[in-house]
């Protein structure tokens, strides 16, 4: 199984505003970066569309280590949410409906078909990978800027 390493970023401009999410992926002396841009988004919703477009990108079953500073994705996993939540009908804990529901399950797929580990890093200090991500994060909000 090949093993990929992803660092993976958000960023809004006001929350909700315009947002964008950034993603870089490697594997063996490959690097690539990818980035994107929303409309009227959350801070939140863009950390887990990093994670997603950059796991959209793998063509078969990887063992993937995904780096993020978003303590709202890493958790999902890390402490189950996502497996309380799928065994609840993708209800909370307080009976409520999970919020960026679609993107939650756009990554359970993914954890279905890659050996992912995800792993919080700091945000916003000295790892070059997450400071790069959330440059090309906020790159894409400037650029898109009216």
């Amino acid at each position: 199984m090949k093993k990929v390493i992803i660092y993976t970023d958000g960023a809004c401009s006001g929350n909700p505003g315009d947002g964008g999410w950034g993603a870089i992926l490697m594997y063996g002396k490959h690097k690539k970066e990818i980035s994107g841009f929303e409309k009227e988004t959350t801070n939140n919703r863009m950390e887990l569309k990093a994670a997603i477009e950059a796991l959209k990108l793998l063509k078969e079953p990887c063992e993937v280590e995904l780096y993020s500073d978003s303590a709202y994705l890493v958790n999902g996993f890390v402490q189950n949410w996502v497996s309380n939540w799928k065994s609840n009908g993708w209800k909370t804990k307080g009976n409520d409906d999970v919020k960026n529901i679609e993107l939650w399950k756009e990554l359970d797929n993914f954890s279905d078909i890659h050996r992912i580990k995800w792993i919080k890093v700091k945000g916003h200090s000295d790892n070059e990978y997450n400071n790069r991500c959330d440059k090309l994060a906020t790159d894409q909000i400037k650029k898109n800027k009216q």
